[in-house]
């Protein structure tokens, strides 16, 4: 039974990723043609030649780096706002998160850009950003909830009572312990603007192209091993801020339990 469970899992592991290793395999090899006719590292070397490409580039960590970084701060503070929020009130607000998460992309995408449009707002590198932060805000909340629900209120409650500002209680009991969330929400954040194709696609302008958006308009033409590799270099920088996250967050999480035990 448990050859059957492991072999299970291999499969579906297989199915996921098989394609994404073949796609890597193929991007140091020296041929335009699905054959293997040695190694190179041409096609990445003509990636940083491409100015085009080095342009979308920057466009897509500029949008992941603000965006991540402002939906986590509103994430933040809407999370603390709806724990704290009782009955009713609080199911709404919850369900309300939800929304954005089972709406199709498209339907947020084309949602956002009749928003821009009403508001006479040019499409451009400041609607993709405001895009990047809608979609991504409803993670971070999720992400950070499950922390304040294992909070001891009573801790920020004593601080106050002790002489603490309601900001100066919030950054050094509240926060400290919700970190591990926020960091969480904040990678995810991250990974998900550098990832996403079809919101950016309807509220970006003419000459502000992302990577997603320059591998489509590249994939029109052909598929050309410079795709390979660009496809490559953002898997593995997704991998690898995923992987930060969670290590971070592990470690969080150990000294915390360390300084639960002490006490």
């Amino acid at each position: 039974m448990k050859f059957i469970k492991k072999s299970y899992v291999a499969l579906i592991l297989l199915i996921m990723y098989a394609p994404v290793a073949i796609l890597m395999v193929y991007s140091f090899n020296d041929s335009k043609l699905p054959i293997w006719k040695g190694f190179t590292l041409k096609w990445y070397e003509e990636i940083f030649r491409d100015y085009s490409i080095q342009q979308a580039f920057y466009n897509t960590i500029l949008v992941a780096v603000i965006s991540s970084i402002i939906a986590t701060i509103i994430g933040t503070l809407a999370a603390v706002g709806i724990e704290k929020m009782i009955g009713w009130k609080k199911s709404l607000m919850m369900n309300i998160t939800y929304i954005p998460l089972l709406s199709s992309e498209i339907v947020t995408g084309v949602s956002l850009m009749l928003l821009f449009s009403a508001l006479n707002l040019p499409l451009g590198i400041t609607t993709l950003i405001l895009s990047h932060i809608t979609f991504s805000i409803p993670y971070v909340i999720l992400s950070i909830m499950p922390k304040l629900k294992q909070l001891n209120y009573n801790t920020y409650e004593a601080a106050l009572d002790l002489g603490a500002t309601p900001w100066y209680a919030f950054k050094k009991v509240i926060l400290p312990e919700i970190l591990p969330g926020v960091l969480a929400g904040l990678f995810i954040a991250f990974t998900l603007s550098i990832d996403d194709f079809i919101i950016s696609f309807f509220n970006t302008g003419a000459g502000v192209d992302t990577l997603s958006i320059k591998v489509y308009s590249m994939t029109r033409k052909g598929v050309a091993p410079t795709i390979n590799a660009i496809s490559t270099i953002m898997f593995a920088t997704i991998i690898i801020v995923l992987i930060t996250s969670n290590v971070m967050a592990s470690r969080k999480q150990k000294k915390l339990n360390k300084i639960n035990k002490r006490i």
